[in-house]
């Protein structure tokens, strides 16, 4: 490709509305166009980086035997229906009636429909494993879209599902899943980490996020620097205090102490003179419409997916004040575990306590030397917040807390879809049983905005040779200078025949607009043909350094060659 013939536009100021660097430099670049607020076009230098991203999924994807497909965007409502979250999946799905008022939506997730498929071409044992998968665009009405396409309204994603006759076969096929995301990431030149994470509204049994470590992510994760040890902070395990580290106190008798006016945890702790560890909060909630109440420290924060995960639940919201009245007698800041007849899950880390403050269900009132057990009855389980300062739980060694982009996320469905979508196969003697389900997500954009935040410097971006737009560019200095543009035009058509992929700056504009460019759009080798080429030499650089080599003309392919060989796919062993 001949630059004069490039469709492109690159920017030299930042754009004011960009926040993160990755935005930045797509828009820069000129590898996207934003056409509304999280919606974006791919120009043609964006579109060759992601056609390459694409190409090496698709062949880790082909390598473990997933079958490619391509199911609508546009998706019909009986199938949410069948599963159940046409209702429950909130206000990201975007809805749309047709001309005769049939309820659709802008496919935001394909589980109901690839199931469905499934079901309706797969009856025997025979036919499992399965494992199909799909590139396809998803819509999400984000309410804040942000951060270019890291977080959007449109997005590209590759969706794979498996389906298996017991959970031995789930395994193997998460597996090697999880084989074929470690091959793509690294071929793709990621640093990454593959962390515990919370199935969130998947379901399942159990979930691993693979993340890009950076500060302009929006996932927050906590890592252990000595064993390992990765999670997200929803899903963090939480250490509870043994019995040997509780306080040991006199076994005084629960006392109600006025307490006016005070009803947050900093309200209580600054009238009484005590400490945030002294107390314990209870909140209720409404759990498939039933009331539960939840407890944890006072410096503590309820994690409500590990709430939700222990309950079992479909639905959890924080009871409203009325709600709250009714069953405690009280207003909103006073409730407490003591007398409350409702179902109370507890931390683990209250477990073994003795003197506790809590709630009197009683307005303006508090109550001292509550215990455990003694004075009330609960169930106990990690449902709390991870900490800064909290151990590993493996190895007990500090935590360290960062952030980080996901990119991609493996799931252990089980039969949550294949039951409620009666989704099954017989097997040898003709009995029917559901299949077993796995959902296996890469996030394709933000791929391409994680390499860029990963690898960059104040010139532009640095992409890894194999997903660069193009692997070479040529610059003439002076296009005018026919001894130049001929040794350049040489070069160009000798690169083409090795079936290197070449761009040529046959512009005619400053050497300095060319060589920003060139820094600007990444490409991993430049030849710079300039006076030197009197003598028969020109320029080598790598985008990753600062200084050019010389060397002789008859040279230059042979030498891109090597280099191309040398950067592209590393060992990953």
């Amino acid at each position: 490709m001949k630059m004069t013939r490039l469709f492109f536009k690159t920017m030299r100021e930042t754009p004011s509305d960009a926040e993160i660097i990755s935005h930045q430099l797509m828009l820069r670049a000129g590898f996207i166009r934003k056409e509304a607020s999280g919606i974006y076009s791919y120009m043609p230098l964006g579109y060759r980086v992601l056609r390459k991203i694409e190409g090496i999924i698709r062949e880790e994807m082909d390598a473990i035997g997933a079958q490619e497909l391509l199911m609508p965007a546009l998706l019909p409502a009986e199938s949410y229906r069948e599963s159940g979250r046409w209702d429950t999946f909130g206000d990201e799905m975007f809805r749309l009636k047709d001309r005769n008022q049939r309820d659709f939506c802008l496919g935001p997730t394909h589980e109901e429909i690839f199931t469905g498929t499934v079901r309706d071409y797969a009856r025997s044992y025979r036919d499992l494993p399965l494992n199909l998968y799909q590139i396809q665009t998803k819509y999400r009405d984000e309410i804040r879209p942000r951060f270019g396409v890291m977080r959007s309204r449109e997005f590209l994603m590759k969706d794979a599902y498996s389906f298996d006759r017991d959970q031995e076969g789930l395994d193997a096929s998460y597996e090697a899943m999880y084989q074929a995301y470690r091959r793509i990431f690294d071929r793709l030149g990621l640093e990454y980490i593959v962390i515990d994470a919370d199935s969130g509204t998947m379901g399942g049994t159990g979930s691993q996020e693979f993340t890009v470590r950076s500060e302009a992510g929006e996932s927050e994760i906590v890592q252990c620097p000595d064993c390992g040890y990765a999670a997200s902070s929803e899903k963090a395990q939480c250490i509870a205090k043994s019995k040997e580290e509780a306080e040991a106190v006199d076994q005084l008798l629960p006392e109600a102490v006025s307490t006016p006016d005070a009803r947050t945890i900093a309200e209580v702790t600054a009238f009484l003179g005590c400490r945030e560890t002294d107390l314990a909060k209870t909140i209720l909630y409404m759990v498939d419409g039933d009331m539960v109440a939840a407890m944890v420290r006072g410096d503590r924060e309820i994690n409500e997916e590990k709430l939700m995960s222990f309950l079992g639940c479909s639905s959890l919201e924080m009871a409203d004040e009325e709600s709250v009245k009714s069953i405690t007698g009280a207003e909103v800041g006073f409730a407490g575990p003591v007398g409350l007849p409702v179902r109370i899950i507890a931390d683990l880390e209250l477990c073994g306590s003795q003197n506790l403050i809590v709630g009197a269900n009683r307005t303006g009132f508090h109550l001292k030397h509550v215990v455990p057990q003694r004075d009330f009855r609960a169930e106990y389980a990690d449902i709390r917040m991870i900490a800064r300062g909290d151990p590993c739980p493996r190895c007990g060694t500090a935590l360290e807390f960062g952030r980080g982009i996901e990119v991609g996320h493996i799931f252990k469905l089980g039969t949550r879809y294949s039951e409620s979508l009666g989704c099954s196969y017989l097997d040898e003697s003709g009995s029917e049983h559901p299949m077993v389900m796995g959902c296996y997500g890469i996030g394709i954009n933000r791929i391409m905005a994680a390499i860029i935040e990963q690898n960059h410097d104040e010139n532009g971006i640095l992409w890894p040779m194999s997903i660069a737009p193009w692997q070479v560019i040529i610059v003439p200095v002076n296009v005018l200078d026919e001894k130049q543009a001929q040794t350049a035009e040489h070069l160009y058509k000798e690169l083409k025949k090795h079936n290197v992929e070449v761009l040529l700056d046959d512009r005619n504009e400053r050497a300095g607009v060319k060589f920003k460019d060139a820094d600007l759009i990444g490409i991993p080798i430049r030849i710079n043909v300039g006076r030197k080429v009197a003598e028969g030499l020109v320029e080598f650089r790598l985008r990753y350094e600062d200084n050019a080599s010389t060397l002789p003309v008859e040279n230059a392919v042979a030498a891109v060659l090597e280099t191309i060989k040398s950067m592209s796919d590393p060992d990953t062993d």
